[in-house]
């Protein structure tokens, strides 16, 4: 993997080439870029992609609890600060720059909580598990701004890039940076030679990818282990993954992603085992009314 820079940002003819590209849709706050039944299937292990961006959060309730049995869910917050608790008994602060990394596995329960007065932004990204990790027991990592490696330009937020890797425990064979670029400057992503599914998704600023500018969009790019080269025009910040294809069936639940009917099944009555235990234990700083 490397990085290159030019002076002016130009016409860039990548080596790996744009194969779909969406704005998704848009409800309010969240725009859903990808979901298990469009854009998952081709770059699974990748199944999910929201980003959500609060100009003026006007209530400290904006978030909710909610479920989840078979997938990992992995939150960058790119700007702002919220409250988070899960089922595991962990609960905090979450604040810019900083990951939430929820390993559903059997079922676990997560949310959070959102300051009144403040902008917020960032991503959440959901990853298909493969067995037996979609049945294992749930495990939360908070990752603080500055445990996350960086090279100055790219931030590691799962797996490797170069000598640098996450500190999230996660040994399945996938990377996602963070990546924020200059006016003008070029990057190119080399990925792991066994990863042949790519995707970005911009969240602010304009960036040149196969010759067509992207702003606000998800790309995914054709199969195969072709570099991958963008140009900034502008300052511009993104997310980059690229992974080995799961080989799985994706079947999905409301809050769940499992590789088998017989799964989901044990994963949902999971969650249910877990929100018995919450009833008599609500975790703070969530209120217990949201969960539900």
């Amino acid at each position: 993997m490397s990085a290159m820079r030019t002076a002016h940002a130009h016409f860039v003819e990548s080596r790996r080439r744009i194969a779909y590209r969406t704005k998704g849709h848009t409800h309010g706050p969240i725009t859903r870029l990808m979901s298990p039944g469009d854009l998952g299937e081709l770059v699974k292990p990748f199944v999910f992609l929201d980003h959500f961006e609060w100009a003026d959060v006007r209530s400290p309730d904006a978030g909710v609890v909610h479920p989840h049995s078979g997938l990992a869910t992995h939150t960058t917050l790119l700007e702002g600060a919220l409250i988070y608790g899960d089922s595991t008994g962990k609960s905090g602060t979450l604040r810019a720059g900083s990951v939430e990394w929820m390993r559903a596995g059997g079922g676990v329960w997560h949310g959070g909580s959102l300051y009144p007065g403040t902008s917020l932004r960032g991503f959440q990204l959901w990853v298909a598990l493969r067995p037996p990790l979609e049945l294992a027991p749930a495990e939360s990592h908070y990752v603080d701004v500055a445990a996350i490696p960086t090279d100055g330009n790219v931030r590691v937020l799962l797996g490797s890039y170069g000598a640098r890797r996450s500190p999230i425990p996660y040994e399945e064979d996938v990377t996602y940076l963070h990546v924020q670029l200059t006016d003008g400057e070029r990057w190119t992503y080399e990925p792991i030679a066994s990863h042949d599914v790519a995707w970005l998704a911009v969240s602010r600023g304009t960036l040149l990818v196969d010759g067509a500018p992207i702003r606000k969009e998800m790309v995914v790019f054709e199969a195969g282990k072709a570099p991958i080269d963008v140009v900034a025009d502008g300052a511009v910040d993104f997310v980059i993954a690229s992974a080995r294809q799961h080989p799985h069936p994706l079947v999905t639940g409301s809050y769940s992603v499992h590789t088998s009917e017989a799964t989901l099944e044990l994963g949902e009555r999971g969650i249910e085992q877990v929100a018995k235990t919450m009833a008599l234990r609500p975790f703070a700083p969530l209120r217990a009314s949201a969960i539900g």
